[in-house]
């Protein structure tokens, strides 16, 4: 089957608020057009005009360190205003309204407003009540769509390709909304996707996504070619389902002596931030096998795609 590299695609969507809501095809335009985006990081003047004269809001009404830092290097490398605005400073806290905020900021004559929100499916009423372009940044338990793009072309960069690759997610599903991305851009490209957590981490129908489900952490890892290790949400319902972190460590952290039954090849991922000794030990974090600190490199080049493509830009490929 040819790839969307090799067949003729026009990107014509207006925003980007899940993987849901793409083909394989669009999902493969996005990684195919990070490719070229990740050879401007490695210049000496990492800097394209792409986006001249546009202007990029984060619109973060979440903490946020990595995903608002690289969405920021993003939109400057394509040579866009960026305009940083959090919860802390903004109307929000006078009882201003989300589709009021961004009614407000795009009379400022912004083009691209990239919203990170705890209330899931919040872009998507964002987007449909602002003519400016809308990406999802990660909204409630529903979907990050940037980071399992990241995690993909991680992925396809390390090992070659994604179709046939047995990958398996593992952590807490339920409250994930990195899981629920990577589940959805995965099957659609052919990978075989395994979750894995506490039952009580497990949503509901989750097998109806495609995807295997296991609570045993060696069944996971056995076949697995790559692994998703997910943080822990104590904050969350995770207090509930493990009331000891080194408890919950011991039945489900990724370790050496674990991943010594594994494939010698087998990559290991974590959108962070990592509870080294929960989720894994340090060993593996630093270990040959982790492509972590990739993962953050390659979101740059990633997102740089996105705002390209949402931006009105067109390209066609034959």
């Amino acid at each position: 089957m040819k790839t969307s590299a090799e067949k003729k695609i026009i990107w014509t969507k207006k925003d980007l608020l899940g993987l849901e809501y793409l083909s394989r095809e669009e999902i493969e335009f996005i990684l195919y057009t990070a490719e070229g985006f990740k050879e401007v990081t490695t210049r000496q003047i990492k800097k394209v005009p792409a986006l001249r004269g546009k202007t990029v809001v984060n619109l973060f009404y979440e903490p946020s360190t990595r995903t608002r830092t690289s969405f920021e290097l993003a939109a400057k490398r394509l040579s866009a205003d960026v305009i940083n605005i959090g919860i802390e400073s903004s109307s929000v806290r006078k009882g201003e309204t989300l589709i009021d905020t961004g009614k407000n900021i795009e009379a400022l004559k912004i083009d691209i407003i990239v919203v990170r929100h705890s209330a899931s499916g919040a872009p998507n009423i964002l987007a449909r009540s602002v003519g400016s372009s809308v990406v999802n940044a990660g909204d409630g338990w529903h979907e990050h769509p940037t980071q399992a793009l990241l995690d993909m072309f991680t992925l396809k960069s390390k090992l070659g390709r994604l179709e046939g690759l047995n990958v398996s997610i593992i952590g807490d599903i339920a409250h994930s909304r990195v899981a629920r991305s990577n589940i959805w851009g995965l099957t659609k490209l052919g990978a075989n996707v395994t979750v894995c957590a506490p039952p009580m981490l497990i949503p509901d129908g989750v097998e109806k996504m495609g995807v295997k489900v296991t609570s045993d952490i060696d069944i996971a890892l056995k076949d697995a070619d790559a692994i998703n290790v997910l943080r822990m949400q104590f904050e969350r319902d995770g207090a509930l389902a493990f009331p000891s972190k080194l408890e919950y460590f011991k039945q489900y952290g990724v370790t050496s002596e674990r991943l010594k039954d594994c494939k010698k090849n087998i990559v290991v991922m974590h959108p962070g931030p990592i509870n080294r000794g929960i989720e894994m030990s340090s060993e593996v974090a630093d270990g040959a096998n982790s492509v972590i600190l990739e993962q953050v490199t390659n979101g740059i080049a990633v997102r740089m795609a996105v705002l390209y493509l949402v931006s009105g830009a067109r390209r066609d490929v034959s």
